[in-house]
């Protein structure tokens, strides 16, 4: 995409870089939310013991990060169509250093987790912006390959983070653990500061220079410039309505939060079915965590590598479809009682993998027809990822927060994706049918 002749913003200057190092960037800020999850997550045994409180309500320190990111989204997405792709990453990964210094001094389990509500509100930023700075820059398979490259970065990090903090956490306690969160926030706001670009049409300066290959035909309509910010913000705050009266739009924003519901089911309770029910310590744990984590990594990889030849629709139908079988099984194994970790393990790995062809297909497909609103689509998106995997984190723990607890929510989260999926699908063969026949005719 070509930069647009207009005066760079007030903030500072957006700088060109390429996409490499756009993708690198992007995938820092949004990990950062996974990361302020994955670090503390072996510290939650020692946050209920230290703070005399049951597992249960321990995980709400899980859930507070998810509510307040969700919320956060709904923020940061039309305001970051307003002013741009740059301000609003820049003020909240700044409240995200704050709330996170706070979480490292609270005295109560109440105190926690309004500071870790406030620090997931302060991440939101980062995984808004990316989405919608792909979707300024790319559309179709490009964008689906340029997704699931980004869930390569944002995977690593968790990968390593339940290492790093379970081994901070049995040295010297958890709250050192949300102190490191504090200075992770602190540098990723300085990466921003300096070297984020900013890509809205109408206030884009430099972007890479390899955008210009596949530019998105909606983004290079700039959008008109509203001389009152004011008003610039209430339209696009009023975009929600569209968005949310666009039934494709919603079963499809839908998907990747049931995705999620997979995933933090998995992490809500994972420290309690393999430390407590398996007997795994806190390292042998941490390692267990990250061989899990490659599945989701390896599995947005093999979309990466498959999405320009069958195309997101045939990918995203075949994820969902391999996830619910993937459930079941998985559910078959928690009824039968089997204790085997591996028996467990393996069918849950597979089923992470599947994940990878669903969230970026989804994303994409949701994004595309809305590029004068980037921010709003992205930001509900993943404001739906955040909110249902929050609830499903409360309902996991009220379930028992075991094993079956897991297998349970898993397998009715994959069921509704199918479901939507399907819907979707059958709604774009009648719109297609549709047009050829009015083209006929």
């Amino acid at each position: 995409m070509t930069a647009l002749p207009t005066s760079p913003p007030r903030t500072s200057p957006a700088r060109s870089t390429s996409t490499f190092g756009l993708v690198l960037l992007l995938g820092t800020m949004a990990a950062l939310g996974a990361v302020t999850i994955d670090l503390y997550l072996p510290s939650l045994p020692q946050v209920a013991d230290d703070l005399g409180t049951t597992a249960a309500n321990a995980q709400l320190t899980i859930t507070g990060v998810l509510v307040g990111s969700a919320l956060g989204q709904l923020v940061s997405g039309p305001l970051s169509d307003a002013y741009g792709r740059r301000r609003p990453a820049i003020a909240g990964f700044a409240v995200y250093v704050v709330a996170a210094l706070l979480c490292a001094i609270a005295p109560s389990l109440p105190t926690l987790v309004a500071a870790r509500f406030l620090a997931g509100m302060g991440a939101a930023a980062g995984s808004v912006v990316g989405m919608a700075i792909i979707r300024d820059l790319f559309t179709g398979p490009a964008a689906a390959r340029l997704m699931s490259r980004l869930i390569l970065v944002i995977g690593v990090a968790p990968l390593f983070a339940p290492t790093i903090g379970g081994a901070i956490a049995e040295h010297t306690g958890w709250r050192p653990v949300l102190a490191l969160l504090a200075v992770a926030g602190l540098l990723v706001l300085l990466a921003v500061w300096r070297r984020l670009p900013e890509t809205r049409p109408e206030l884009a300066v430099e972007v890479p220079a390899q955008a210009s290959r596949a530019p998105s035909s909606a983004a290079a309509r700039a959008v008109p410039v509203t001389r009152r910010r004011g008003g610039r913000v209430l339209r696009s705050f009023s975009g929600y309505g569209a968005l949310v009266r666009d039934r494709r739009f919603m079963a499809l924003a839908v998907v990747p939060g049931l995705a999620m519901s997979v995933v933090m089911s998995y992490v809500a309770t994972s420290p309690f079915v393999f430390q407590d029910g398996f007997g795994l310590s806190t390292t042998q744990f941490a390692v267990l965590f990250a061989v899990m984590g490659v599945a989701l990594v390896g599995g947005s990889q093999v979309n990466a590598a498959l999405v320009q030849r069958f195309g997101s629709p045939a990918l995203l139908r075949v994820g969902v479809t391999a996830a619910l079988t993937l459930s079941l099984v998985l559910g078959g194994v928690v009824l039968s009682g089997v204790d085997e970790l591996l028996a467990f393990v393996v069918p849950l790995w597979l089923l992470l993998l599947t994940l990878g062809l669903i969230m970026p297909n989804a994303v994409t497909m949701a994004l595309e027809p809305y590029g004068a609103s980037a921010g709003a689509a992205a930001a509900l998106v993943t404001a739906l990822q955040s909110g249902v995997g929050g609830l499903v984190g409360v309902v996991t723990g009220l379930l028992g927060g075991d094993a079956h607890a897991m297998a349970s929510v898993i397998a009715v989260a994959t069921a509704l994706a199918l479901v939507l999926v399907t819907a979707v699908a059958a709604a774009d063969r009648r719109t297609a049918a549709a047009r050829a026949h009015a083209d006929h005719a």
